[in-house]
């Protein structure tokens, strides 16, 4: 179950990432491996969502509405993807018995982290600053609604700029979605008992 709507482009990608934040503190907190290996599956699906639905809404806007400076900034943006879709797609095959798996989640929630800030601190300020209320919240719509329609899981060899990105993320959702079915998941109920601590 996702988390309620938000308002702005700035709340929807805000509200996702202390989503991300919950799944990461779930498998670590986690006392079995069936459990940790739900969470992790919730984890890579919601990561992967959230990376390519950036991708392929916020940052044409950022590159729309701040021109040369937001291509920098989406081009930094997508180098700290890179290695975050680098680190989910070693670890949304391992198993959380793995000894490797504590570390690579360490390491995919630092690189994670240093996104945010970076989006947090530069990306979304400049964006805001330049949009309507309303241009903000169209955003956020698109942003939610694509993440409808993304692979589930991450293909860090597949093109990360629009057009390219789409045709890929095609092509992979629906074989994510079906691979999806045979995945353990943590119950509904409990992934909406979790957010609502996000409130």
């Amino acid at each position: 179950m996702a988390p309620q709507q938000a308002n702005t482009i700035s709340e929807a990608i805000s509200e996702d990432h202390h989503a991300l934040d919950l799944y990461a503190d779930n498998i670590r907190s986690a006392t079995s491996i069936e459990d940790k290996t739900k969470w992790r599956n919730q984890l890579t699906w919601a990561l992967a969502r959230h990376a390519i639905s950036e991708e392929l809404t916020m940052y044409p806007a950022m590159e729309k509405h701040l021109g040369e400076e937001g291509l920098q900034l989406t081009n930094k943006d997508r180098e700290q993807h890179q290695a975050v879709k680098e680190d989910l797609y070693q670890l949304q095959s391992l198993s959380p018995s793995s000894d490797t798996f504590s570390p690579l989640l360490d390491r995919l929630m630092t690189d994670l982290h240093d996104h945010i800030q970076h989006e947090s601190q530069e990306d979304m300020p400049r964006l805001e600053g330049l949009l309507s209320p309303e241009e903000s919240q169209a955003l956020a719509r698109s942003f939610e609604r694509t993440k409808l329609i993304t692979p589930t899981q991450s293909h860090p060899s597949a093109p990360n700029r629009p057009y390219f990105e789409n045709f890929a993320a095609m092509l992979a959702a629906p074989i994510d979605r079906f691979q999806d079915l045979l995945r353990t998941w943590p119950e509904s109920e409990e992934v909406a008992e979790k957010h609502k601590s996000l409130l």
